[in-house]
């Protein structure tokens, strides 16, 4: 763009902004877009900033030289967004830039009709391709299982952890994942208050020792009430669970 072209594009400016155009202003302009033509795409990009409105509605729109840049170029791009180069067979290199440059400029100039479609990909994969997946362990054309039962089973099994949380705890039922639980609860923890070690019964169920004998589950069970009447007593008299020292322990 030369200066008497920067000269005529201000006046297109002059149409939207008002300003004073002037010799200063032309040949500065010339200099910022002397790579850029004077074309149907740079008035375009005029036009295209004083569209859209300012982010601040009391500022005022002025279109400077990047703004006619930045803008021209996306007008362009936007016309070979869906366009793909179709070699010819036996093409040279040389030939290759030659015909591949001619129809970028044709397309994003608007010369030539930009495509219309994006071009899809036809066909599935060959069956040199399939062999060499399967051969990896790929099983694509496994069958999905009709019940919900057998999915759900599979997918149990996928997470269940190993140690003593892998089970439910047989002594107060914690799911499989969670901590057990100490009898009683409040109004924060309705289940029970999360125990730092889960039940003897939930450890000999993982380590797969034999179920506790009767008199060992009358003597845990005796232990869980003394806890529990111990519990609802301080709870009684006010005394908060951060003081409350085991009995057992205390000195």
């Amino acid at each position: 763009m030369n200066e008497y072209e920067a000269a005529e594009l201000l006046g297109h400016c002059a149409a939207f902004d008002n300003r004073k155009p002037s010799i200063a202003a032309r040949v500065a302009w010339a200099a910022a877009l002397h790579d850029v033509p004077l074309d149907t795409d740079a008035k375009a990009a005029v036009a295209a900033y004083y569209t859209t409105p300012p982010k601040d509605p009391d500022a005022k729109l002025w279109i400077l030289p990047h703004h006619v840049r930045t803008l021209r170029s996306k007008i362009r791009s936007a016309r070979l967004e869906n366009f793909q180069y179709e070699p010819l067979p036996d093409e040279t290199p040389a030939e290759y830039l030659a015909r591949y440059r001619s129809q970028v400029q044709a397309i994003a100039s608007g010369r030539v009709a930009a495509p219309s479609g994006r071009l899809a990909l036809e066909g599935g994969p060959s069956r040199e391709f399939l062999v060499e997946l399967e051969a990896r362990g790929w099983e694509g054309n496994r069958t999905v299982p009709e019940s919900d039962d057998t999915v759900e089973a599979e997918l149990l099994e996928s997470v269940r952890r190993s140690g003593p949380l892998g089970i439910e705890c047989p002594a107060c039922k914690a799911a499989i994942g969670r901590p057990c639980k100490t009898p009683g609860g409040n109004n924060r923890q309705p289940m029970g208050k999360p125990r730092s070690k889960p039940h003897t019964a939930r450890l000999r169920a993982a380590a797969g020792e034999a179920k506790a004998t009767a008199k060992e589950r009358a003597e845990q069970e005796r232990r869980i009430r003394e806890m529990s009447a111990r519990h609802l007593a301080r709870e009684a008299e006010g005394i908060p669970d951060a003081v409350i020292i085991d009995e057992g322990t205390a000195l």
